[in-house]
């Protein structure tokens, strides 16, 4: 696959900025007490602190740059999101869902620690994420609070990633078609990534009709970023990635690689992005960190 590892200057300045401000902002949030709940505090900043692309927050935080909103108010809710999705990857990786023990280049949660703490660790992640963003630290304005909260759980639950989850364990014991695995996706991988870009619009003020053209964005990269990861699992290094690859090929279920074919897999991705790109046609400059984000996307190799 002819990817670049890494994203270019100013975007990979930003990303690692992104990702400072986080790992500081959960390292403030997240103090170890000192009495019996110091593990279960311990595998929480493990999980959430030093790892991953940051992603999801910082398509929140180039989506509110648009609006002017500011900066510590953007991280904390994309801290939020970040709280979301590490607490998916605790539980996917446990022995009753996905069965993996390396996540993000290191032991998986219930690895490092055990698997109760691993459940719990997730648990106390989802519920930080919707603590955090009814403080009025993160919005003085409580209907942005709601609507912010509104975003994020409706992008969790059965009509979002953990449903999409579901489909993916059912995946394991039927054939989906090629529109019922794009619905998956959707769901397990887009929606996320939707709220992400969603909430920081809600933070800016934006109207539900002025986030029209940014749904569109959010729905393409997250079908292109999917079919990369489908990618990087069929044709990948595992060292880059920093976990196991070809389980969905030994697993059976279907991808977007083997129902189109790796090359044709790789043009929609192109596709997808040239997409997204188009819906922010309607903006300036100001928006783009989220048009180099697309292009990354389709670009990474883990």
């Amino acid at each position: 696959m002819t990817v670049r590892a890494t994203p270019p200057g100013e975007l990979a300045d930003e990303m690692q900025r992104v990702a400072d401000d986080v790992d500081a902002a959960f390292d403030a949030f997240l103090p170890v007490p000192t009495d019996a709940r110091a593990r279960l505090v311990q595998a929480m900043r493990y999980a959430v602190i030093g790892a991953g692309k940051r992603l999801r927050p910082l398509l929140l935080m180039a989506t509110a740059q648009i609006y002017g909103v500011g900066r510590e108010h953007a991280i904390r809710a994309g801290c939020a999101v970040e709280a979301i999705h590490t607490y998916s990857l605790i539980h996917d990786d446990l022995p009753c869902m996905d069965d993996d023990d390396l996540r993000r280049g290191r032991p998986s949660v219930h690895k490092a620690f055990d698997e109760a703490t691993a459940v719990l660790a997730g648990d106390s992640l989802h519920a930080f994420a919707f603590e955090l963003l009814c403080q009025p630290a993160t919005s003085e304005d409580p209907f942005i609070r709601a609507e912010l909260v509104r975003a994020l759980a409706q992008a969790s639950g059965a009509n979002g990633m953990a449903g999409g989850q579901m489909m993916d364990m059912v995946a394991e014991t039927q054939s989906f078609d090629l529109p019922t695995i794009t619905r998956l996706q959707q769901l397990k991988t887009g929606a996320l990534l939707d709220a992400a870009v969603e909430m920081g619009a809600i933070l800016g003020h934006a109207a539900p009709d002025e986030r029209l053209h940014l749904r569109g964005y959010a729905r393409d990269i997250g079908l292109a970023f999917q079919i990369v990861d489908d990618l990087i699992d069929h044709e990948g290094d595992e060292l880059k990635a920093g976990k196991a690859l070809r389980k969905d090929e030994a697993a059976g279920k279907q991808t977007f690689i083997t129902l189109l074919g790796a090359d044709r897999a790789r043009e929609q991705a192109h596709m997808l992005t040239q997409q997204a790109v188009g819906h922010l046609a309607q903006h300036g400059p100001e928006a783009d960190m989220l048009r180099a984000l697309a292009r990354f996307i389709v670009e990474r190799d883990h």
